[in-house]
């Protein structure tokens, strides 16, 4: 999995074959395939191996950071130190996510996605409270665009990178947006929609109980 990881960093997933995956490996195709059905397997088990330890970090945090004013700078330094620790992993998912066709891999990789978010969520709710009830699905996506533009400086462009500044950085933005963001774009309900199952079709039947639901909603207030 690290040597085919390697290549994969270098040439991305639809250039490499399994032929140079073995050659690189020093085994026989019948090795692989004690593994591995197909070359389609392997990337989901490397996009496993790695998202879930990716995902664990993040948990870790929330779950042992009691203080709720270091708890940003906590989850921004796990975040980028495991995106470093992993950069050749990173650096391919970057590539890959914007123009792969397998929908396995976009399925994987947006249940791993909904994950995240529902920890940045999580976090929002426990260091802004009812302050930002309105604007907290827009943190999130704000958040997560931090995490991928400054993530490219040191995975595409390898400039050096100070993990601590970066956080301390963030942090700050991140409060600032909190404080004096008043115009919400993404409500409660598209969240829901984005985070419906990739294969699922959302029905008329379903969006005519979301609007009953409203309606009833504004008829009690």
């Amino acid at each position: 999995m690290e040597k085919s990881l390697e290549l994969f960093a270098k040439q991305g997933f639809e250039a490499t074959s399994i032929q140079q995956i073995t050659e690189y490996c020093g085994i026989s195709k019948g090795a692989f395939y004690l593994s591995f059905k197909s070359k389609d397997e392997l990337i989901l088990a490397l996009i496993d191996h790695f998202m879930i330890q990716f995902t664990a970090d993040a948990d870790y945090v929330v779950t042992n950071t009691e203080d709720n004013e270091k708890l940003f700078y906590e989850f921004y330094y796990s975040t980028f130190n495991s995106f470093q620790k992993h950069s050749d992993f990173a650096q391919v998912l970057m590539k890959e996510q914007t123009h792969s066709f397998n929908k396995d891999f976009i399925i994987k990789m947006r249940t791993y996605d909904k994950m995240f978010e529902k920890t940045i969520l999580s976090i929002i709710e426990r260091v802004y409270g009812e302050d930002v009830e309105l604007t907290k699905y827009d943190l999130v996506y704000c958040i997560k665009g931090f995490i991928s533009i400054y993530s490219q400086l040191f995975l595409i462009q390898k400039l050096p990178m100070d993990l601590n500044l970066l956080s301390l950085s963030l942090v700050e933005k991140t409060n600032l947006l909190a404080s004096h963001t008043t115009i919400p774009f993404i409500s409660q309900e598209m969240m829901q929609m984005v985070m419906e199952p990739f294969d699922e079709e959302v029905t008329k039947e379903q969006i005519l109980d979301i609007m009953e639901q409203k309606i009833e909603e504004i008829e009690e207030s």
